[in-house]
C-alpha cells in the first residue's frame, strides 16, 4: 500500500480496470489529472480531440467497437457541458462508457464559482450512475464502482466528477481485483426458458429478430447456434447489423422504417415472434396495433424495463441475452421449417428499390457503399453519422460481424461518425475504419479532422454530399407539402481544400465511372494516413423503401415522385 494523490489513483485505477487510451481535453480544474497523465503516459494513451463532444463520441465508439469500456476526461463547467451529449448518445444506445469530469474546490461547490456546474445533475436522467467524490479516500472505489456499474446488466455511461482538491489530496492505495461482472438472470428463469423452448418446438413460422442487447461477439456466437436450430429466418435492428452474417441465406434484412420488404412479410406471417435484445423503438414497430398480429411475441431482454413497454409480450424471459439463447440451445433438437423458410428466405431480401442519379450527378450511394462492400470484403468497420447517409450505410453493407456497425441509433447524433471513427480505430487499429456521414452532420465536427491529422488516425472520412439536409427534405417532400425550409445548403466548401488544409490527402468523387478508382486510392492510402473523399450524388435520391412513422410496416413507400 502507498500514499498517491487522487490524480494517481484515478491513472492507477484506469490501469486496473484495463484501460489504454483515453480521450479528452485539459482545463483548470483538472490540471492534476492531466499531470498525473502526463507521469503516466508510458501506460494510457491520451488523444487530444478538438472539443469535448468529441471526445465523448470517439469514447463511444472505443466501447462500441471493442466492446471495452470507453473513457473520456474534461475540466469542469463548460468542459463538463460539452460531454451531455455524448453522455446521452451512450446512455441510449447502452454502451459502456466512464466520464471523468472535474469540478471546483469542495469549498467552492454552490457558489457560482467560475466554471463551476451541477454537472452529476445535469446528466442524472441519461446515466446509469454518477457520483461527486469529496473524499479521497472513496475515489479508488467510486472508480472501480463506475467500471462495474458501466457494464453490469444492460450497459451505460457512468459519470465521475472529482473536484480539484480531491485530485490534490493525498490517500493510502492498493490496487484491487476486477470485480467480475455477473450475468443477471431474472426470477424463475429456468421454467421460463423451458416454457420459451416449449414455444418453439410448437412453431412452424418463427421468426428471429435480434436488437442491440445481443450485438457482441458472445452474442453473436450464441445467436448464430440458436438460429441454425431453430430454423428460422433472421432479421436485425438498426443497432444489431452483424450480429448476424448477412451473407448467410437465413438472413432476410432490416426490419422497420427503411428495412426490406421480405423481413416485413416475414413480420406479416410469423406464428412467433422471438425478440432478442432489442427495446421495440418505434423506428421499428411502426403501427403498434398491427405488429405481428398472427403471431405470439416471445422477448428475451436483459432489462425487465422493456417488456410490455412497446410491444406486449405473449412470454417473456429476463436475462442476458447470449446466456438465455445458449440455455434454449441447450433445450433444442433440430428444428425443420422447410416450407417456411423457402416461402421467406429464398423470397429474395432486396430492398425492390433501384437508385438513379442525374446525368450530371450519375453517382449513386447504392453504387458507392456496394463498391466499398466489395472492395472491403465487407470486412471494414463502418461508422456513420445520422440521416440518408446512414441508412444507405444499413442498407447497402454487408455486415458479417458483431460490432461492425458504429452508429446512433437512439439519439440520432448528428456528428457523432467522426469522433466515433477516432475511437473505433484506436481500439481496432489494425481494422479499416470508414466514416460514412452526409454533408449536414460532416460540417457540425468537421473540427476533428485535425484530430486525425495530429494523431495520424488512418480513418477514410467519406462524404456524401448532396448538399442538402436530405433526410429531412425527405420528410419535407412527402408530409410538408414540399416546404423545404431551411434544408438546402449549398454551403461553399470546398472539401478537398479543406481536409488539406487539415493535412489529408482528399479526393472529389463527382461521375460514377471513378467510383471504384478513387476508392481503391483511398484504401491503400488509409494505411498510412488518414483520407477525406468528398462524394457528389443528386440532392434528390431518396432513402427507400420508406414507411411513414406510425404506418403498418407492410405498407413502405418504394417511390417518390419527384417534380420541381
Amino acid at each position: 500500500m502507498s500514499k498517491l494523490t487522487g490524480a494517481d489513483i484515478i491513472c492507477e485505477c484506469l490501469i486496473e480496470q484495463g484501460v489504454d487510451t483515453v480521450f479528452g481535453y485539459p482545463g483548470g480544474a483538472v490540471l492534476n489529472i492531466y499531470d498525473s497523465l502526463y507521469k503516466y503516459s508510458d501506460k494510457i494513451t491520451h488523444i487530444l480531440t478538438a472539443h469535448e463532444q468529441g471526445a465523448s463520441h470517439a469514447a463511444d465508439g472505443y466501447a462500441r467497437a471493442s466492446g471495452r469500456t470507453g473513457v473520456v476526461i474534461a475540466t469542469s463547467g463548460p468542459g463538463a457541458t460539452n460531454l451531455v451529449t455524448g453522455i446521452a448518445t451512450a446512455y441510449m444506445d447502452s454502451v459502456p462508457m466512464v466520464a471523468i469530469t472535474g469540478n471546483v474546490a469542495c469549498a467552492l461547490l454552490g457558489l457560482d464559482s467560475f466554471q463551476e456546474v451541477d454537472i452529476t445533475g445535469i446528466t442524472m436522467p441519461i446515466t446509469k450512475h454518477n457520483f461527486i467524490v469529496k473524499d479521497v479516500n472513496k475515489l479508488a472505489d467510486t472508480i472501480r464502482e463506475a467500471f462495474y456499474i458501466a457494464n453490469e446488466g444492460r450497459k451505460g455511461p457512468v459519470l465521475i466528477d472529482v473536484p480539484k482538491d480531491i485530485t490534490a489530496h493525498v490517500a493510502e492505495f492498493a490496487n484491487k481485483p476486477i470485480k467480475p461482472v455477473t450475468v443477471k438472470t431474472g426470477l424463475h428463469q429456468d421454467d421460463c426458458i423451458q416454457k420459451a423452448a416449449e414455444m418453439i418446438k410448437e412453431s412452424a413460422r418463427p421468426y428471429i429478430y435480434c436488437g442491440g442487447g445481443i450485438n457482441s461477439e458472445h452474442g453473436a456466437a450464441a445467436l448464430k447456434v440458436f438460429a441454425k436450430l431453430v430454423d428460422a429466418p433472421v432479421s436485425s435492428s438498426l443497432m444489431a447489423q452483424g450480429c448476424f452474417d448477412q451473407t448467410d441465406e437465413h438472413y432476410i434484412g432490416m426490419l422497420g422504417m427503411h428495412g426490406t420488404a421480405t423481413a416485413a412479410k416475414a413480420l406479416s406471417e410469423c406464428d412467433l415472434f422471438i425478440a432478442v435484445g432489442t427495446r421495440f423503438s418505434d423506428r421499428v414497430i411502426g403501427d403498434p396495433n398491427t405488429f405481428a398480429k398472427k403471431a405470439k411475441v416471445l422477448h428475451i431482454d436483459v432489462d425487465p424495463a422493456e417488456i410490455n413497454k412497446n410491444i406486449p409480450a405473449y412470454h417473456k424471459v429476463i436475462g442476458d441475452s447470449a446466456d438465455v439463447l445458449e440455455k434454449l440451445s441447450h433445450l433444442l433438437t433440430q428444428q425443420s421449417h422447410t416450407d417456411w423458410i423457402n416461402e421467406i428466405c429464398r423470397s429474395g431480401k432486396e430492398l425492390n428499390v433501384k437508385q438513379q442519379g442525374t446525368a450530371e450527378l450519375d453517382l449513386t450511394p447504392q453504387q458507392l457503399i456496394e463498391t466499398l462492400d466489395r472492395l472491403t470484403d465487407g470486412e471494414a468497420v463502418i461508422c456513420t453519422e445520422v440521416g440518408q447517409a446512414q441508412m444507405w450505410a444499413a442498407q447497402y453493407y454487408k455486415y458479417k460481424h458483431p460490432r461492425q456497425l458504429v452508429t446512433s441509433g437512439g439519439l440520432g447524433t448528428m456528428g457523432f461518425g467522426l469522433g466515433a471513427s477516432i475511437g473505433s480505430k484506436c481500439a481496432l487499429p489494425k481494422r479499416t475504419v470508414i466514416n460514412i456521414a452526409g454533408d449536414g452532420s460532416f460540417h457540425m465536427n468537421l473540427n476533428e479532422l485535425v484530430t486525425l491529422s495530429k494523431h495520424n488516425i488512418r480513418v477514410i472520412e467519406l462524404v456524401v454530399n448532396n448538399s442538402v439536409l436530405g433526410m429531412v427534405r425527405q420528410w419535407q417532400r412527402l408530409f410538408y407539402d414540399k416546404h423545404f425550409s431551411q434544408t438546402t445548403l449549398d454551403r461553399p466548401t470546398d472539401y478537398v481544400k479543406l481536409g488539406e488544409a487539415f493535412g489529408i490527402k482528399s479526393f472529389s468523387l463527382t461521375k460514377a465511372a471513378d467510383c471504384e478508382e478513387v476508392l481503391k486510392q483511398a484504401l491503400e492510402i488509409s494505411e498510412t494516413a488518414p483520407v477525406l473523399i468528398e462524394a457528389r450524388i443528386d440532392r434528390d435520391i431518396n432513402v427507400l423503401p420508406m414507411v411513414p412513422a406510425g404506418k403498418p410496416i407492410s405498407e413502405p413507400i418504394l417511390d417518390i415522385e419527384i417534380d420541381d
